[in-house]
């Protein structure tokens, strides 16, 4: 006897729970009624979490790269990250700084990070949670410490973290950045505050809501959306007129039928592999041309 399919409702109450109110108790009880009993929905939930046991697409003894834990000045204070390269650079290459979603530099985004590596960049995923200790072995605390953080200091860090790789002896001084999610959102915030920034790719992520700062941006955009994903795709319309007002350099792609966090192949229930390799194509691709 197979247990009840996923459907949208429990996907959007998922959604809400990691993004707005954080009540993991008010979810599974929604989660309960739209399954019908505790045990369907305890069954589902892990489902809809994103699960970091799932093998990585590149292992971290990958003899390809070189990676290593690191720490260097942020905006108000230490940062700390997973800085990861090809094992065989030779000459200065572009960088790319790899932001992360609302859950902390987990296994995951250090598993992107080795994928942007791969392609011959030096990739940085930071640890935006490192004013706070750093990021949690628990995701859910992780979540709840994301509306401890300064926007301010936030901010401030990005900056500084696209500095510390515009001077690092094996940068070529460009730098651009992928974020997910809360990252994405992150990558429209740098956008607006780091001119040094030259390229940003921002997988479903917030806009930015002032048009006189999107004005701004001098970085060349991409930003990718899934077209679930009502919450987020609500700001699109106004983020493209201002974008197209200024006169920026950006594209805009919607994965019809995708969720939100299409991208993140540990999430069963949302990952979309026809939508992320595709929109992960462009990624790299857009990233080759506008740092070199």
């Amino acid at each position: 006897m197979t247990g009840p399919a996923i459907t949208q409702a429990m996907i959007d109450a998922y959604d809400e729970y990691t993004h707005l109110t954080l009540d993991r108790r008010g979810f599974m009880e929604k989660l309960t009624r739209l399954t019908g009993t505790a045990a369907a929905a305890a069954a589902i939930a892990p489902m809809l979490a994103a699960n970091q046991a799932r093998a990585a697409m590149v292992a971290e003894d990958d003899a390809r790269l070189k990676g290593e834990d690191i720490a260097y000045p942020g905006g108000t204070g230490e940062m700390k990250g997973y800085l990861v390269r090809p094992a065989d650079q030779s000459g200065k290459l572009p960088a790319v700084i790899v932001i992360h979603e609302n859950r902390g530099l987990n296994p995951h985004i250090r598993d992107v990070a080795r994928r942007i590596a791969l392609e011959g960049f030096v990739a940085l995923a930071p640890d935006y949670l490192s004013p706070l200790g750093g990021t949690p072995a628990d995701e859910d605390k992780a979540r709840e410490m994301f509306g401890e953080l300064d926007p301010a200091q936030t901010v401030a860090n990005g900056v500084a973290t696209v500095a510390f790789l515009k001077s690092h002896e094996l940068s070529n001084g460009n730098v651009g950045a992928v974020g997910f999610c809360w990252g994405g959102g992150t990558v429209n915030l740098l956008a607006v505050n780091a001119p040094d920034l030259k390229a940003g790719v921002a997988y479903y992520g917030a806009q930015p809501k002032d048009e006189a700062a999107v004005a701004g941006i001098k970085a060349s955009l991409l930003l990718h959306y899934a077209g679930m994903d009502e919450r987020i795709n609500a700001g699109i319309d106004a983020y493209k007129a201002a974008l197209e007002k200024a006169g920026k350099d950006f594209q805009v792609f919607v994965y019809e039928g995708a969720q939100h966090a299409f991208n993140n192949d540990t999430s069963e229930a949302r990952y979309n592999k026809a939508a992320a390799e595709l929109a992960w194509g462009r990624t790299i691709r857009f990233l080759k041309e506008k740092l070199g």
